[in-house]
């Protein structure tokens, strides 16, 4: 691809590494906006050359392709204030690099969606961490797209416009729920008595992970899986009340995926869906005791 001149609105920890990432592999970003003071130092840090503009000089900077990289909610007032000021001109292209968003919030404006499924700590060794992840793409122009991630050594996933919320939903339920996931477990066996939690989790937790993006269901082990009710049962006697939801609904999905992989036979399953059951019905008495609501209200189902 021919070298591009860049402009970038954005210079989070998304924004500032992926011009960086721009410029490493031949193209020049001239111009970025940067409000917050961090973001100001990390521009001055990932992006010597640009310069820190209004967002619509930055645009008005942009000869080539300009790259929105704001939070989700901000994106679609963005690009309006962007249009409404004369900023962009007639068939510039844009990028925004939400996973959420598709190219609805463009309106007129000819745009594409580039989200690279990564996760970001604005720091200089995310650049080297991008060759090689997916980028979930949606766009008219698949061969300007398909060109523009590959000189960042990245692989195109075509995203469908409505499908955007679904693919966005999967990446946050895997990777922002999973250190909520993890950060519990070493909280709880900090409450076991364990002084370094991660020495426990890391060997663990990484052979998990590895085993259940290359096998699926067949990973599953523990006593869920197995249907031992009574494990579980010790395990909500004594863990910390604050772990417990989690634990009930993870539990709970973990049976459902046991059982219609064929790991569980629902025979075996019946007394470890009763534990569950009668274990989330006694969560939802001590919310509702809480908050004045009645529980009964909220439990329609039974364990079968």
């Amino acid at each position: 691809m021919n070298t591009l001149t860049v402009g970038l609105i954005g210079a989070g920890r998304v924004g500032a590494v992926l011009g960086a990432a721009l410029n490493a592999a031949g193209h020049r970003v001239v111009a970025a906006a940067a409000v917050s003071a961090a973001s100001r130092d990390r521009a001055a840090r990932l992006l010597p050359d640009a310069a820190i503009l209004p967002a619509d000089e930055v645009a008005r900077a942009a000869t080539d392709l300009l790259l929105l990289a704001v939070p989700d909610d901000a994106l679609r007032g963005v690009v309006a204030g962007l249009a409404g000021t004369g900023a962009l001109r007639p068939g510039q292209l844009v990028a925004h690099t939400s996973g959420a968003h598709g190219l609805d919030v463009f309106g007129d404006v000819n745009g594409m969606a580039l989200h690279p499924a990564m996760t970001f700590t604005g720091a200089d060794s995310d650049v080297a961490r991008l060759p090689g992840i997916a980028w979930g793409v949606t766009t008219r122009d698949r061969v300007f797209a398909t060109r523009l991630i590959a000189d960042l050594g990245g692989v195109p996933e075509w995203i469908a416009e409505d499908a955007r919320p679904v693919y966005h939903a999967a990446l946050a339920h895997g990777a922002n729920h999973l250190v909520t996931l993890v950060n519990e477990a070493a909280d709880v066996l900090r409450a076991a008595g364990v002084e370094e939690p991660a020495r426990v989790l890391t060997p663990l937790l990484t052979a998990a992970l590895d085993n259940a993006l290359r096998m699926g269901d067949a990973a599953l082990t523990g006593p869920v899986s197995r249907g031992d009710a009574g494990t579980v049962a010790k395990h909500l006697a004594r863990m910390p009340a604050p772990a417990v939801p989690a634990y009930l609904s993870l539990a709970r999905r973990t049976a459902d995926r046991a059982i219609a992989s064929g790991r569980l036979r629902p025979h075996d399953a019946a007394a470890l869906l009763d534990v569950l059951f009668q274990a989330a019905a006694a969560q939802l008495t001590r919310e509702a005791a809480l908050t004045g609501n009645d529980a009964s209200e909220t439990i329609v189902g039974s364990p079968a």
